[in-house]
């Protein structure tokens, strides 16, 4: 199997920790096998750690364990930086920095539980899929 892209939102990322049945947790462990690379940027990072934190109690997750999570990502992902924004774009202004990050590093894939949320994405070759999906489409 090769490795494969993608733009990790948020959503999926803290489903893959709330629960370890679904296919956002067996995105985590590709992550973690090297199998899937997550391209990140500074403010995907800040968002990460803003939702996690502020759900730790739901994780049961601490402070250091969201840290040292968070330092795995910044490892094992590939660091883009953005430096032409397309906002406002999106229905929710509050996503436009995930569909900048996947057109910046030329990534043709955006992982989400909320497809409604990035239409339009598809003008700039973005494709934007449930996580069971990406799985589907990796086999």
């Amino acid at each position: 199997m090769k490795t494969t892209k993608i733009v990790l939102d948020t959503n999926v990322l803290y489903s893959g920790l709330y629960s370890s049945e679904g296919a956002s947790y067996v995105i985590l462990e590709k992550i973690y096998d090297g199998l899937v690379i997550p391209v990140i940027s500074t403010p995907l990072i800040f968002e990460y750690e803003e939702v996690l934190k502020r759900d730790q109690s739901i994780l049961h997750l601490s402070d250091n364990e969201i840290d040292k999570l968070l330092d795995n990502i910044c490892d094992l992902g590939e660091a883009q930086r953005i430096s032409f924004l397309w906002r406002p774009y999106l229905k929710d202004p509050k996503d436009d920095h995930v569909l900048e990050l996947a057109i910046a590093s030329n990534t043709n894939m955006i992982v989400t539980h909320n497809i409604k949320d990035f239409r339009g994405s598809e003008n700039f070759g973005i494709n934007v899929i449930k996580p069971g999906q990406f799985l589907e489409k990796i086999k």
